[in-house]
């Protein structure tokens, strides 16, 4: 399963220990502004933070975990060590690029098992850009192979296996670090800032969130042989194995429950999540949705193209809608929240914020979406890039490294990337059911609500077994 290469020697060590998770309010504010002086000093922040060259390993060569693992190396001082993926392909096309783009110039070894892989124990951090239905076993076993984790989201494909991940990396004391970066978007940190905390919204009550993108993969390719590059097989895991009809990799396999929660699971986590981190919001008290398949029935997507959801706190309620069908209600704000208050209204999205008043003798305030092409002109030709995201992930991940310096939590820490994750699972569930549904995370059940608690674990796919949370 493995292909190792030779010029990097194993490196067998125990877990490092430290000092529990307690974080008083003095540390988490001196974290957080060593974070934030680190996002505007680029790759030299990252020397100050580390000191070492940490080395590091990406399971899941696609699109987005390559995209992570090219923002880390322009911002810290790391070693590509190690790169698994089932495709030998995609693994080819990783590793190419890895031995341009790392100082050393080393290929990484490579594997199509990331369990051979983590055998090594030898490395520092490693990243996950997997399909969803992998996030749990592969967090847990990185977790336990002593790395800190950097995870992208959403975490889980189901409640349980979020707990066990939280569960895992508090026994192990491991920073795991979630790809909401959202929260180290340079414009919504400013937004978040200026028109939240500066009262400018005045009482807050309610949250619009919606996606209205044209994005649900609705094809009808016919059945074919497995190519001989993909370990189709190893690809779908713990997940049902679907006939072979083509590549999964981008956008077809998230057009199937089997190995995510749709649109729901991808879009509205980001969203939602940055929605709690505005407003300092926890678990939902009730959760409730509806929708289906409503527009979208000639192909072989089960995603539901149309959802609505309500995720209700005390005295604040937020409303998610999704269409991958259709026109947007604000052009200018296709994917986004709307956080509306007495005093107006605060707009944001990935790509720019407005705050629009009530008053109109107040001036509206806009953020503009920061790019960095000047300081990082590789960013122009990268194939695929994401280029209003880039600058956010590169402090998303200066926000991991000084977390892992200082074994503290990072912005996006395992437990928000848990609530945020497992909050829109629970809406797929309501829309399941058909009724709302409350979660109770210390019980780790579904209120009153038998047949719901039972949904919180999906079946996994023999031989292997589903995790469950254990705690020191």
């Amino acid at each position: 399963m493995s292909q190792p290469n030779s010029s990097y020697p194993s490196r067998r060590t125990s877990s490092p220990t430290f000092a529990g998770f307690n974080v008083s309010r003095r540390n988490f504010l001196k974290t957080a502004s060593t974070a934030l002086a680190l996002s505007s000093l680029g790759g030299f922040g990252a020397d100050l933070v580390n000191g070492k060259t940490r080395r590091v390993g990406l399971i899941g060569a696609g699109w987005y975990g390559k995209s992570d693992l090219w923002r880390l190396v322009q911002v810290a001082p790391v070693e590509i060590v190690s790169i698994c993926d089932p495709d030998k392909k995609m693994l080819a096309g990783a590793v190419e690029i890895a031995s341009q783009r790392q100082k050393s110039k080393k290929a990484p070894r490579t594997y199509a098992d990331y369990r051979d892989m983590l055998k090594e124990k030898d490395l520092d951090l490693v990243l996950i850009g997997s399909p969803d239905h992998w996030h749990s076993l592969q967090a847990i076993a990185a977790i336990e192979a002593g790395a800190d984790v950097y995870l992208q989201k959403p975490i889980s494909v189901d409640v349980m296996e979020g707990e066990a991940i939280l569960a895992a990396a508090r026994k192990h004391r491991r920073v795991v670090q979630i790809g909401t970066q959202r929260k180290s978007t340079p414009h919504l940190i400013d937004a978040k800032k200026q028109v939240v905390e500066g009262g400018l919204l005045g009482k807050i009550a309610h949250v619009d969130m919606c996606c209205y993108f044209h994005m649900r993969a609705n094809g009808n390719p016919p059945l074919e042989p497995v190519p001989d590059h993909l370990d189709y097989e190893l690809w779908t895991g713990p997940a049902p194995l679907r006939p072979y009809d083509g590549i999964p990799h981008l956008r077809w396999w998230r057009t199937f429950m089997e190995y995510g929660n749709g649109i729901m699971g991808d879009m509205c986590v980001h969203m939602l999540d940055t929605a709690r981190w505005m407003l300092g919001l926890g678990w939902p008290k009730r959760i409730s949705s509806s929708g289906g398949i409503y527009v979208q029935k000639d192909g072989k997507s089960n995603i539901a193209d149309t959802q609505s959801a309500i995720f209700e706190y005390d005295g604040i309620t937020a409303s998610w809608e999704h269409r991958t069908w259709g026109s947007p209600n604000d052009p200018d704000y296709p994917w986004a929240l709307f956080i509306h208050g007495e005093k107006g209204v605060l707009k944001a999205s990935t790509m720019r914020a407005d705050f629009v008043p009530l008053d109109k003798n107040q001036k509206p305030i806009h953020f503009e979406c920061l790019y960095e092409r000047e300081k990082y002109p590789e960013d122009v030709t990268e194939k695929d890039i994401e280029l209003n995201a880039a600058p956010a992930t590169r402090r998303h991940m200066l926000d991991f490294l000084a977390a892992v310096e200082n074994r503290s939590r990072p912005v996006a820490d395992i437990e928000e990337g848990h609530i945020s994750t497992a909050s829109c699972i629970l809406a797929n569930l309501s829309m399941q059911l058909g009724r709302t549904l409350s979660y109770d995370p210390k019980k780790r059940e579904v209120i009153g609500d038998r047949e719901a608690t039972k949904l919180l674990k999906r079946d996994y796919r023999a031989p292997w077994k589903h995790p469950m949370p254990r705690t020191v």
